[in-house]
């Protein structure tokens, strides 16, 4: 018996569709299941000729609306992926949906905030445009999560971002942020939203976490990989929205009716990094020092430069950070290089010498001396420790 033949109209450069379609794969390895699958190299052109598909169903993305428009009135078995919506009338008819529940992920990001001891919360959008619906639906649940609250929840939704308006609309955000009421959490509508974010408040030279507290929407690695400050970020269920999808196709190859079945899957997870952990510092001299660290303690930095940025001398520095900290300036440095170099420990395609090198200790040997000294072990049973 010939395999089936399956089209997924997805976009294989975000990281979201990326895990739905290693969602997918998991779910035919796991089921020994035989599809032939067909995705279309340019996702710019998926859509294109798709009603001529002389395949057996498809799995597709309905947050783009020019797919889900081109494949809605096909007579084959069509299983659709896309955002959640308060509002019924959003939903295809007659065409099983699994959706990622946008109202759990802004909760999720919105309670996180809320835990680090804000009061005062901002969400970063996106313009309304075709194939962003999703990103207003978490829009609206912010304003309804504030206001709930009684508080004032505070939108931007800044620019479509291209690289010849990228200048302009850096300088708009970072006017922005320093505007806004302080310290604040700001959810954005996804990590690369977030990664703008970030890269204004460093123009704006607003210290993060101190006075602004960020969490994106995706966990995407690339964007930590481009940061300069970690990212919080909540981790959609995408995977288990690739299985869903297609366990409901195969049944629907099987004779089965699933017109009328829609799934919500919550996030599975926040992963916390510098971001969001926001503290309260009284003194603006720690403030601004930690917002520096962050950024370069990985590049090598002494005290003596953080003193320079700060703008004071070390020794009334130093003074700041015993009174705040009850640790130096060095010692603070250090911890974050150890935090950076734990983080990539985790990767087990990291070599030890690439990690000492990336958080920024002068040679394997020496950060193998700060772990003994700091931690009583190695790197390698550090880790150990930290799984168990």
């Amino acid at each position: 018996m010939s395999p089936h033949r399956i089209a997924l109209l997805f976009n294989a450069n975000k990281v979201y569709d990326r895990q739905v379609l290693a969602g997918i794969g998991g779910y035919l390895t796991f089921t020994r299941v035989k599809w032939d699958l067909f995705m279309e190299e340019d996702f710019r052109s998926h859509a294109l000729g798709i009603r001529q598909w002389r395949g057996d169903g498809i799995i597709a993305d309905f947050d783009d609306p020019v797919v889900a428009e081109a494949v809605s009135a096909l007579s084959i078995p069509v299983v659709a992926i896309g955002g959640s919506y308060a509002d019924e009338s959003q939903y295809p008819n007659g065409i099983p949906y699994v959706a990622t529940d946008n109202q759990k992920l802004v909760r999720m990001a919105y309670d996180h905030l809320i835990d680090h001891g804000l009061q005062r919360f901002a969400f970063f959008g996106r313009p309304l445009e075709p194939g962003h619906l999703w990103a207003h639906e978490r829009e609206m649940w912010f304003r309804r999560m504030t206001a709930a609250d009684g508080l004032e929840g505070i939108v931007y939704h800044g620019s479509s971002v291209s690289a010849g308006g990228w200048g302009r609309a850096q300088e708009e955000m970072a006017e922005w942020v320093r505007a806004l009421p302080k310290p604040i959490g700001i959810i954005a509508a996804t990590d690369a939203r977030a990664r703008q974010l970030l890269q204004a408040c460093v123009v704006a030279d607003v210290p993060i976490p101190d006075e602004v507290a960020v969490v994106g929407i995706d966990n995407d690695p690339i964007v930590q990989t481009l940061s300069s400050i970690r990212l919080t970020s909540v981790i959609q269920g995408a995977e288990e929205m690739g299985r869903i999808a297609a366990q409901l196709l195969h049944q629907m190859l099987h004779g089965g009716d699933c017109s009328s079945t829609r799934i919500l899957v919550p996030p599975s997870g926040i992963h916390v990094q510098g971001s969001s952990q926001h503290e309260h510092v009284r003194s603006p001299y720690v403030m601004r020092a930690r917002h520096f660290i962050r950024q370069y303690a990985c590049t090598g930095i002494k005290s003596e430069q953080v003193a320079g940025y700060v703008g004071v001398s070390r020794t009334l520095l130093e003074e700041h950070f015993k009174r705040e900290l009850k640790k130096s300036v060095h010692q603070a440095i250090l911890d974050h290089k150890l935090e950076v170099a734990m983080q990539m420990l985790a990767d087990p395609k990291a070599s030890m010498a690439e990690v000492a090198v990336r958080s920024g200790f002068t040679s394997l040997q020496y950060m193998y001396a700060v772990f003994r000294r700091e931690y009583d072990c190695t790197p390698k049973q550090f880790l150990a420790q930290r799984r168990v």
